[in-house]
């Protein structure tokens, strides 16, 4: 009972269905215009057959006329009467009567008929039945002559070929609801795929995705789509879950550090105490955690697309060079070095936000400069490719473990070993945010000993 139920069910959502609809109006277009072409071609066909008919009668009374000669009637009746013994009466007939109505051959009794092409029933003749006859009739050297076949012949042709479309026409029916039906039902299961999906995604299973039958057709390039959104969704529920773990973790410590400053500064104000220098680490530590949540507010504005509207054409190698040119000072006063190795001739244009890229070079070189020890050496590279720029920055410091070389970009991640050293573990996390903003492909590499980063900018267009 449940499963003739789901049945049902099942059936009844099909019928109700966009893709049974679409399939069932396509089929009835198909079979009405299938219809009407039949039953121009059956008139056409039944036009000619009708034609073919006057064409035989006008030709065998011509050919029985041309046997009269004046005067001399008998090769006349002879070929009327050779006609009328070798055809049978139902078929063809054959008369010739003289001017006072006597037949004088054939294999009819005389009766009255206009001259030139009419239709008589057998009936008028005399004769059993309701068949029709296409005669033609009129004057040869004073005798009534009177040629005529029936339309038997005529009528099975279009009986046959009513029959043929009538059959045909019934295959079309079920070959178009058939197909129609499987092709609705099929695309129906798709879309039931697609509900399934987003149904489990809609209750947390932000893992799930639509399958794809590979095909490449509308469904499923828009189920690659969406997969692809869901893919984005997934990150950034993701990346939410992550920040507030990192948020709690990570600011616990400046927050509870800032709370015992506080405290601290009150027992000694209430001592009579000079609380300056603890106010002043205070306000350090507070802002501190101020420049934390605006590098998360950018970094969610930039993940937005808000700063898309000012895009221009810019020149990365520039970029590049001033970033290079103010930090070198920094490198040599930390016992590093820092040079802009390689680049090219002529400007590398992207499109972009030159503030931005500024700032993802920038935290590049910083990171390089804060967790490489002495001596370390920096380089900036620039190359030129078919289809963008390659902007690389490396250094032959320790680099970062490839277990770890994904999570450092997320938002507070910091490895290990920069614990005691400054930094909010965003640095990595704006430079990812900034080149998926302009939809460059960044990748980090070791460099035995170091880290390589590249980055893969897509050149201007246009």
């Amino acid at each position: 009972m449940l499963k003739q139920k789901a049945v049902s069910g099942k059936s009844s959502r099909l019928l109700r269905s966009t893709p049974f609809r679409l399939a069932l109006a396509f089929g009835l277009l198909f079979i009405l215009a299938f219809l009407v072409a039949g039953i121009i071609t059956y008139q056409l066909l039944k036009r000619d057959l009708a034609q073919a008919l006057d064409d035989s009668v006008r030709e065998t009374y011509s050919v029985v006329a041309s046997t009269y000669s004046p005067a001399d009637i008998e090769d006349l009746v002879a070929a009327v009467a050779a006609y009328a013994r070798l055809n049978n009466a139902e078929d063809s007939i054959f008369l010739l009567s003289g001017d006072k109505g006597k037949r004088l051959a054939g294999n009819v009794s005389p009766f009255a008929a206009q001259d030139g092409l009419s239709t008589i029933e057998s009936g008028d003749i005399g004769q059993k039945g309701d068949d029709r006859i296409r005669i033609l009739a009129g004057t040869v050297g004073g005798n009534r002559l009177i040629v005529g076949e029936s339309f038997a012949e005529t009528e099975d042709l279009e009986r046959i070929a009513l029959m043929s479309f009538g059959w045909a026409t019934g295959g079309i029916v079920l070959l178009a609801c058939g197909g129609g039906a499987f092709l609705a039902a099929r695309a129906q299961r798709r879309l039931d795929g697609i509900e399934r999906a987003m149904s489990d995604v809609s209750a947390g299973d932000l893992a799930r995705r639509i399958p794809l039958e590979g095909n490449g057709d509308d469904i499923d390039v828009v189920a690659a789509h969406m997969n692809q959104a869901l893919d984005r969704l997934s990150a950034l529920v993701e990346g939410m879950r992550q920040v507030s773990a990192d948020i709690a973790h990570d600011l616990k410590t400046p927050l509870n550090r800032l709370k015992m400053t506080v405290e601290q500064a009150i027992e000694q104000g209430g001592r009579g105490e000079d609380v300056r220098p603890l106010l002043i680490d205070a306000r350090e530590e507070s802002d501190r955690i101020n420049a934390t949540f605006e590098a998360l507010l950018r970094i969610s504005q930039i993940e937005a697309g808000a700063r898309k509207a000012r895009f221009r054409p810019v020149d990365i190698s520039d970029i590049m060079a001033s970033v290079a040119e103010i930090y070198c000072g920094v490198a040599e006063d930390n016992g590093q070095s820092l040079d802009f190795a390689a680049r090219p001739a002529s400007p590398c244009m992207v499109n972009g936000d030159r503030e931005l890229l500024t700032q993802l070079f920038v935290n590049l070189v910083e990171n390089a400069i804060n967790h490489c020890p002495p001596t370390t050496r920096i380089t900036l590279a620039l190359q030129a490719g078919d289809d963008g720029f390659a902007a690389g920055i490396s250094d032959d410091g320790p680099g970062i473990p490839e277990a770890e070389r994904e999570l450092v970009f997320r938002r507070l991640y910091r490895l290990d070993k920069s614990r005691t050293t400054s930094g909010s573990g965003l640095g990595l996390s704006l430079v990812k945010a900034i080149a998926d903003l302009h939809a460059a492909r960044i990748t980090l590499t070791d460099r035995h000993p170091g880290l390589g980063v590249t980055l893969v900018f897509p050149a201007q267009q246009g």
